[in-house]
């Protein structure tokens, strides 16, 4: 990749995430995230702070990690049998571009599926990725999941939607 991601570049690169996702390839999903990455679900629609306010979910790289270890452990009932899920994107559309500052945010409706035995379950969302370059690669600096119904009473979101 040339050291300024293209539009195409950035929309790409959020296809590849989801496609990780899918291919419960986490270890590599991991790497897309900077050092000092975030993983953002608000609970509220319009969340503005997720200090101030409590999250669905507001993971570092470390939580993040913890989880990983978590979905990959013999002894995690939640994932015997284990979740699968898919992720059916609109096309991401970048919503800024910062060159100078290494800076890119793309906004991607999409709809996701987690399914487990025999339960499948449905969730409609806006992902906003806050997107650098790192030695010449895309990393996320911050994705952020907007639930549609972030507010309803949720079951136990397995996986990274």
């Amino acid at each position: 990749m040339s050291a300024v991601p293209s539009d195409q570049q950035l929309v790409d690169f959020v296809v590849r995430e989801a496609r990780l996702l899918d291919q419960q390839r986490l270890e590599d999903w991991l790497d897309l995230f900077t050092e000092d990455g975030r993983y953002w679900m608000p609970v509220e629609w319009g969340q503005t702070d997720p200090r101030l306010t409590t999250s669905l979910m507001y993971e570092d790289k470390l939580l993040l990690r913890i989880r990983i270890d978590r979905l990959k452990g013999k002894a995690t009932y939640s994932q015997s049998p284990k979740s699968r899920c898919h992720h059916m994107l609109q096309t991401p559309q970048v919503d800024e571009r910062d060159d100078g500052e290494r800076r890119y945010v793309t906004w991607t409706p999409l709809h996701y599926v987690e399914s487990r035995a025999d339960e499948q379950t449905l969730y409609a969302a806006w992902v906003t990725h806050h997107l650098t370059t790192v030695d010449g690669k895309l990393k996320i600096r911050l994705k952020r999941v907007d639930l549609i119904n972030c507010d309803a009473a949720l079951g136990s979101i397995q996986l990274f939607v």
